[in-house]
């Protein structure tokens, strides 16, 4: 089944009427003074392939699948939650969000971050990637993010991944490619990938099964 763009533009904070307030804008504000601090401590021991991605530019896609009613339903998943921001995010904009993480520190600073502005949301430590489509990972060699030498995470979150309607994820250059079989390989028909590539840039993409008529 391929996958479909579905447009979207950002709009950059300067040019917006009005910017993310309450509990939004908190998060947005307190999130990368974690990460800053966290990254401090990690000085001598960093985390392999952990660079956040933009919290406000992914925050306004999500405000924008909710404001569309892009998604099928309300089922959150982050690829690779990293600090717990995007999935927090989530959280707070009505979805039932859940992330993914191989490392276990990151896993307990989002369980902290979740904790601290009251959110639901669930993180897990795990991969991503489940034993079936293990070769596509492999195809990239030694890729930190994608790891699949640890426990898939699916089962502890009492989900399964085309249980989700929504799923983030930020892919390394190169790693694009291997994100969109993975969603292909095992999400629903009807759901949504949702990626940030940096520099501005990112993307909202449907499955369905098949292209539609020009």
């Amino acid at each position: 089944m391929p996958l479909v763009d579905i447009e979207y533009e950002y709009v950059f904070p300067e040019e917006r009427a009005a910017v993310p307030c309450g509990e939004a804008g908190r998060l947005l504000n307190d999130a990368p003074r974690r990460v800053d601090r966290f990254m401090q401590a990690r000085l001598d021991n960093p985390v392999p392939a952990f660079v956040p991605s933009d919290f406000a530019m992914v925050y306004d896609a999500l405000h924008e699948v909710r404001r569309r009613r892009l998604a099928t339903g309300d089922l959150f998943c982050e690829w690779g939650s990293g600090c717990g921001a995007v999935a927090c995010l989530a959280s707070i904009l009505g979805f039932n969000a859940h992330g993914l993480e191989v490392d276990p520190d990151l896993v307990e600073i989002s369980q902290q971050l979740a904790a601290d502005f009251h959110l639901p949301t669930q993180f897990v430590q795990g991969s991503f990637v489940p034993e079936e489509q293990q070769y596509l990972a492999d195809e990239l060699g030694d890729v930190t993010w994608l790891e699949t030498h640890v426990e898939c995470g699916y089962e502890e979150l009492g989900w399964e991944p085309q249980d989700f309607d929504l799923i983030f994820a930020y892919p390394w250059p190169g790693e694009e490619q291997v994100i969109y079989d993975l969603f292909e390989a095992l999400a629903s028909n009807g759901a949504l990938l949702m990626t940030y590539h940096g520099l501005d840039e990112m993307r909202i993409r449907r499955k369905v099964s098949k292209r539609p008529r020009r």
